[in-house]
């Protein structure tokens, strides 16, 4: 499939069959995540790929009245190291740049997962410091987005509509 054909097929994901992933399937989802471009090559981020069901639904359920995320096989916590980018970069590269470095890994992540025959969704609807304590995480890692993936449930949602590209570009 083209790369525009794969982008375009890319939809959020909210149910999923309860088929485990295989090593090789997160990993893959993972490398593509370190394929992303960042920040003077900081890599700036960590991945906490949670599989135990008692933590998918601590998760879930300080997620934005979103329990849907647990019924995942996996979730990636996609954090943000800003010290990374701090040290070269300042209050821009702490505030701004380490959030750009974690967006670029997350959409790699869904596209390959698509790829793969999965699903997925980008979920910032949650509390992060409620997360961060979940999961125990070092206080440098900011989480900034789940990722529930896995197969999809149920037949595809309806594409929603995206606007033209005369609506969103200027051509100067």
């Amino acid at each position: 499939m083209s790369f525009l054909k794969l982008a375009q097929s890319r939809q959020s994901i909210r149910a999923f069959t309860p088929q485990s992933l295989s090593d090789s399937q997160i990993e893959d989802v993972l490398a593509a995540a370190i394929a992303a471009p960042s920040a003077g090559n900081k890599q700036a981020w960590h991945f906490e790929v949670v599989r135990d069901p008692a933590l998918k639904s601590a998760i879930a359920e300080q997620a934005a009245k979103q329990p849907w995320i647990a019924t995942a096989p996996i979730v990636i916590v996609v954090c943000a190291d800003p010290a990374q980018n701090s040290e070269r970069y300042g209050e821009r590269g702490r505030d701004l740049y380490t959030i750009q470095d974690t967006a670029a890994a997350i959409q790699n992540m869904l596209l390959c997962a698509v790829d793969l025959g999965l699903g997925g969704c980008w979920c910032g609807g949650f509390d992060e410091r409620t997360a961060a304590e979940i999961l125990d995480l070092p206080t440098h890692l900011r989480p900034i987005a789940l990722l529930p993936i896995g197969y999809p449930g149920g037949p595809a949602p309806d594409p929603r509509p995206r606007r033209p590209i005369s609506e969103v570009v200027n051509f100067r």
